[in-house]
């Protein structure tokens, strides 16, 4: 009777609305008038509707079977359906709607080839800025960049005077061959200017610096004149240097780039898989924590971590290598979300989700402010906590002098985990969350530090049930499920949304029955615990949380 219904107004309406009855809008009323004073039609038209209404009325008696079966297959496909905004309960493991999203960044039909060495508009070459990740972005976008001006592309050269002073080149990091190969239907690379185009030149390479978050346009404009003019050109400091919004044949280029291009070497690839060996002989599964908490991170952010004069003293200190940077009130700063977690933090965000104090933990890491001291609160919430030092101390000795090396280990062993999860939003933390939603959204934890901050400056005033069920609600949104970002917010390498695909949906039983393991938060131990005592063994389940 719905649908009758629904077919009964729609006649109505498409009476109301004919201008035979209306004679146009301005004459609705004296419409009215005549069409009451036709006796006539008033009876043919009583005669129409009743036919009409008699005929739906038999059409769903023969088909109401039909009818039902189809609303009640609607229903199930609007219950089941990838709608990630429903208030459920969360599995802390893994994003209940990873199974309908994967990786595509396939070559387009349409995309013409790449230019060959002798036909291009000359070589560019490029000077990475930063650390490890952050020179990440700086290569797969100096590919984009290559093809927008029709350039071969030499190996980008590393950073050697960043923070880390680490003297590594290209080759000792990634597989350069591999790097050349795989892109070469795209982009022509050398690994070398040739020494006749050098020996031919009047003047040196020509060095600039992009603005930061350049479009096509801007190198069309400014850059490639340039390079048609002196045919060598240099990029310096060469990081987030190309806008966030490209067409969709770039956004893909810079995902085969960085998703499939940039490969480790042999060498740091075997190391950074015994590690995950290891840590999957322990435990079926592992959470891998980026702890960004060096001491010119926390300088740089302006922020009180509770050190006291002592800690002010000393990131002052450090602070004075920047001559640009403002002075900034640290709880201002910690309000608005701008700081680091602590470890300690960490660990209680971790617990107050529903990881049971059995968990095991690899803690990817530089050099920790404090040592040890800093670590030992996460360490007594997390005793399965392990680093690279820690399981692969021999094979690790060769690569100490370079801290880019060692970042890349970190950067396997968090690429493999279960869980992801960081204490801020830098490089390594964007380009891994891009990286694992690209390869199947892996559950990726990033702290919702601004509301956060709040919550772990009070904790001490409420009772552990509360702070974690405010913990929960604060990180809805936060836990990497393929809807948290709209297309075309947020930073390209952190949410690649062209190089995402949707798989069809359809109903069936294996749709629900992850929904089976989701256990209400009631059914949780709930025994109070605070916080001096979250070191002790438990049972809690840890699967879930609910708000």
């Amino acid at each position: 009777m719905g649908v009758v219904a629904e077919v009964w107004r729609s006649s109505v309406r498409l009476l109301s609305n004919s201008p035979q009855l209306n004679g146009g809008s301005h004459h609705h009323k004296s419409a009215l008038w005549k069409w009451s004073g036709h006796p006539k039609r008033t009876v043919m038209w009583t005669w129409v509707c009743g036919f009409m209404l008699f005929s739906l009325g038999v059409i769903s008696l023969l088909t109401g079977h039909v009818v039902s079966h189809l609303e009640w297959y609607s229903q199930q496909l609007s219950k089941h359906s990838v709608d990630m905004s429903r208030r459920e309960p969360i599995d802390v493991w893994k994003s209940k709607y990873s199974k309908f999203f994967y990786g595509c960044s396939e070559r387009g039909r349409n995309f013409p080839p790449a230019a060959q060495e002798h036909s291009s508009n000359g070589y560019l070459l490029i000077a990475a800025s930063g650390g490890l990740n952050q020179q990440r972005t700086g290569i797969t976008d100096a590919v984009v960049v290559a093809r927008i001006l029709n350039a071969t592309l030499v190996v980008p050269e590393l950073d050697h005077h960043s923070y880390w002073k680490d003297d590594s080149d290209f080759n000792d990091i990634f597989d350069v061959n591999w790097f050349i190969s795989s892109l070469a239907k795209d982009v022509t690379i050398v690994k070398r200017v040739p020494d006749r185009v050098m020996r031919s030149m009047e003047k040196p390479p020509y060095t600039m610096r992009v603005p930061r978050k350049s479009t096509p346009e801007y190198y069309l404009d400014q850059v490639l004149p340039i390079l048609l003019r002196r045919h060598v050109l240099q990029l310096t400091k060469f990081d987030y240097r190309l806008a966030n919004d490209l067409d969709e044949d770039m956004q893909k280029l810079r995902c085969r780039g960085n998703y499939h291009a940039l490969r480790f070497t042999k060498r740091i690839q075997s190391v950074g898989m015994k590690v995950v060996k290891r840590m999957r002989k322990m435990a079926k599964r592992f959470i891998a924590v980026h702890l960004r908490f060096e001491p010119d991170m926390l300088a740089f952010s302006g922020c009180d971590f509770g050190g006291g004069e002592k800690e002010r003293a000393e990131l002052a200190e450090i602070r004075k290598r920047w001559d640009t940077l403002p002075d900034l009130d640290p709880l201002e700063e910690r309000k608005r979300g701008k700081c680091p977690l602590t470890p300690h933090e960490v660990g209680l965000m971790l617990r107050a989700l529903g990881f049971a104090n059995d968990t095991y933990i690899y803690v990817a890491s530089g050099e920790i402010y404090g040592g040890e001291k800093t670590l030992r609160p996460l360490r007594e919430l997390f005793p399965n906590f392990y680093t690279k030092e820690m399981l692969a101390n021999d094979e690790l000795k060769p690569l100490l002098p370079y801290s880019s090396r060692l970042a890349a280990i970190d950067y396997i062993v968090s690429d493999e985990s279960d869980v992801f999860i960081t204490n801020n939003n830098g490089n390594m933390a964007k380009i891994l969350a891009g990286r694992r939603r690209y390869m199947g959204h892996k559950r990726t934890i990033r702290p919702n530090a601004k509301k956060l901050s709040a919550l772990f400056m009070d904790r001490e005033k409420m009772e552990w049930p509360t702070f974690a069920k405010k913990v929960k609600s604060c990180q809805r949104g936060f836990m990497g499920d393929p809807d948290e970002f709209k297309p075309g917010r947020g930073e390209f390498h952190e949410y690649p949304q062209s190089c995402i695909c949707q798989r069809p949906f359809s109903y069936d039983k294996s749709s629900t029955d992850d929904e089976e393991e989701d256990i209400p938060e009631e059914n949780h131990n709930s025994t109070s615990i605070r916080h001096e005592h979250l070191s002790s063994p438990d049972h809690e389940r840890d699967e879930v949380f609910p708000d």
